[in-house]
């Protein structure tokens, strides 16, 4: 049985209460109500959090790159309203600002140059230069053979590789075979601003760098791969080769061409070029001719704009006007078969039909082609079977056959 409370301190317990109970309404509706900011002050942390929060509503720039879209096919300008750029975009913009090393890139190049011809009895006949955007753990073996089917066809030549990932310890490990064997190739971290400096595309590169340039969805990696093979010729003058391309034989004796990709079947006349291999002299018109064009129509969202269907366009439309002579090769040159047949040159034989086609195959590449263009990005997953087309021309490319065939085949 409960005993009965006093009447006084009932009316003392709800004289105690109800100014608590009331407290409680009032932040209740202020809390609900949004009404927080009114009771803060900047000068405390948490008010200045509230305060300087942006509304809900509002996108979030990351990392200060503004993000933007296009107005026209050849301006890009500002959008808050654009997607986040993608996480590999914004640590490659990050790249592309100089450090201490990239901004060595022209005194580490004129050393490495000048050194050899100092140093050897016979200077490098002809320059390569090849370009890796990638982290160091995807240049595996197919870039090695090529590699190393550049050194079979050219061992008084000398290559330069413009990577950041490659120009590192790790990089130099990669390479050792070739230096230990008296090849003279080098890894450098490319300085963006010494390469555009005096180009169409110091101002776009400016822009870009600003986050005044929409990337685009294609890798923004890939398309300043497609801007620096064109700035280095147009600098130093040479060979430009992709990562993928087997050398086939001396490229001696080749000026200022470029490959057809596909022919027309009526015409005869070529329908695309690639720019997976480029040889022109330096400061040639028709490099600077390509540089102006990917600043002045850059579109990150169109694989192929800026690289392949770039200098196709330029070609076309330049074909007559410049001074200096260019030669179209036909694709038996480079690119003997196309990226959507590629898986061919993988496949062992199946029957004896099928043997005497890959036969007769291996024989006009061997008689015609300068060099074969694997298309990576189509044929990286394929499985090199013994016997195929790959495998033979391989085995008559490599240097150190044993450890690079062995490689290429599990």
């Amino acid at each position: 049985m409960f005993l009965a409370m006093p009447k006084q301190k009932k009316v003392f317990s709800v004289l105690f209460l109800l100014p608590l109970f009331l407290l409680a309404i009032f932040v209740t509706v202020i809390i609900f109500s949004g009404g927080l900011h009114l009771l803060c002050t900047k000068n405390e942390p948490i008010c200045r959090y509230l305060h300087n929060s942006p509304p809900k509503t509002e996108t979030t720039i990351f990392l200060s790159i503004k993000e933007t879209i296009p107005n026209s096919p050849s301006t890009n300008r500002t959008s808050q309203s654009t997607p986040k750029m993608p996480r590999k975009d914004r640590l490659y913009l990050r790249i592309i600002h100089p450090n201490a090393r990239s901004k060595l890139f022209a005194q580490r190049a004129a050393e490495f140059f000048n050194s050899l011809n100092l140093n050897n009895a016979s200077s490098c006949n002809l320059t390569f230069f090849m370009t890796w955007i990638s982290p160091l753990k995807y240049f595996g073996a197919r870039e090695l053979v090529a590699i190393e089917s550049l050194f079979k066809s050219h061992q008084n030549a000398c290559l330069l590789i413009i990577s950041s990932t490659m120009d590192s310890l790790k990089g130099v490990k990669l390479l050792k075979p070739f230096l230990d064997n008296g090849f003279r190739v080098a890894a450098f971290s490319p300085d963006y601003e010494y390469l555009v400096s005096g180009t169409p595309a110091e101002t776009w590169f400016d822009q870009l760098r600003k986050g005044e340039v929409n990337p685009g969805d294609v890798s923004i990696g890939q398309n300043l791969s497609n801007l620096v093979r064109l700035l280095i010729l147009y600098k130093y003058g040479g060979i430009y080769l992709d990562t993928d391309v087997i050398v086939m034989k001396s490229f001696d004796g080749l000026r200022n061409c470029i490959g057809a990709q596909t022919i027309d079947a009526v015409t005869h006349q070529w329908s695309r070029l690639n720019n997976a291999v480029m040889v022109f002299d330096k400061k040639h018109p028709l490099v600077l001719e390509f540089i102006r064009e990917f600043a002045s129509t850059f579109d990150g969202n169109k694989w192929g704009h800026n690289g392949p269907y770039l200098v196709s366009r330029v070609v076309l439309r330049v074909a007559g006007k410049l001074s200096s002579n260019v030669t179209v090769l036909p694709p038996i040159a480079f690119y003997p078969l196309d990226w959507s047949r590629i898986q061919v040159l993988f496949q062992g034989p199946a029957n004896g039909s099928h043997t005497r086609w890959m036969t007769q195959k291996l024989y006009w590449i061997q008689k015609s082609s300068f060099a074969v263009h694997l298309w990576n990005r189509e044929s990286k997953s394929m499985r090199m079977e013994q016997g195929s087309i790959v495998a033979r021309i391989l085995s008559d490319c490599c240097l150190f056959c044993n450890s690079s065939i062995k490689a290429l085949l599990h």
